[in-house]
């Protein structure tokens, strides 16, 4: 099958120093494998984008980003995943570093103007505050991550308890293994439980539904 030939969504899975292997690897295997199965076209195109080309996430995974913020082609939806913490010094690592970056944060500002869908994973979820996209709106995150919410999104109501929130055009996910069950809920939104399922069944992952 020619992908060049095929109209898909661009998807794109920011990633960074220290993010969370699950957080990433997880929706990036769902969307990628969506569609494989059916015959039909494949509807995402998938790929990773990130400030530099080679990333060191969790556990030290080395991975070569597919293209940097600078050139990567026009996203129909993004994805933001999370992972970090902070030394024993105090100084932040993973996204409690990135929700700090003004070059992460402008771009993301960037895409939410135009995107059809801005999704996250777990402390994604503070990077999207940062950003200004969870004013009025509701949000999930990590279980451990839900003080620091509160105290960057104020102005939005934590659902901490929810696999993952959908507002219409931003969903966020709690933490880790969630974004899997996020990403083939939005798969269900947008092309239809039976693809979703399809995706799952592939994969044979017991998804939350």
């Amino acid at each position: 099958m020619d992908r060049e030939r095929i109209s898909m969504r661009n998807l794109a899975v920011f990633i960074f120093d220290e993010v969370e292997v699950l957080d990433f690897a997880g929706p990036f295997e769902v969307f990628s494998v969506c569609g494989l199965r059916s015959g039909k076209e494949i509807p995402f195109n998938v790929y990773t984008v990130a400030e530099k080309e080679l990333i060191t996430a969790r556990n030290n995974l080395k991975v070569t980003a597919s293209y940097l913020l600078s050139n990567c082609p026009t996203p129909d939806i993004i994805v933001i995943p999370g992972g970090g913490g902070y030394f024993p010094d105090g100084k932040p690592f993973g996204s409690r570093r990135e929700m700090n970056n003004p070059v992460l944060l402008k771009w993301v500002m960037e895409q939410n103007k135009t995107c059809e869908l801005v999704l996250s994973v777990c402390t994604g979820s503070l990077i999207l505050a940062k950003a200004g996209l969870l004013d009025g709106l509701s949000a999930t995150t990590h279980h451990g991550a839900v003080d620091a919410m509160r105290e960057v999104a104020p102005h939005t109501k934590l659902l901490p308890q929810e696999r993952w929130v959908d507002n219409g055009r931003i969903i966020l996910s709690a933490g880790v293994s969630a974004g899997i069950d996020m990403s083939l809920y939005v798969i269900g939104k947008l092309l239809g439980k039976e693809i979703a399922d399809e995706t799952a069944r592939y994969m044979q992952y017991d998804h939350w539904k």
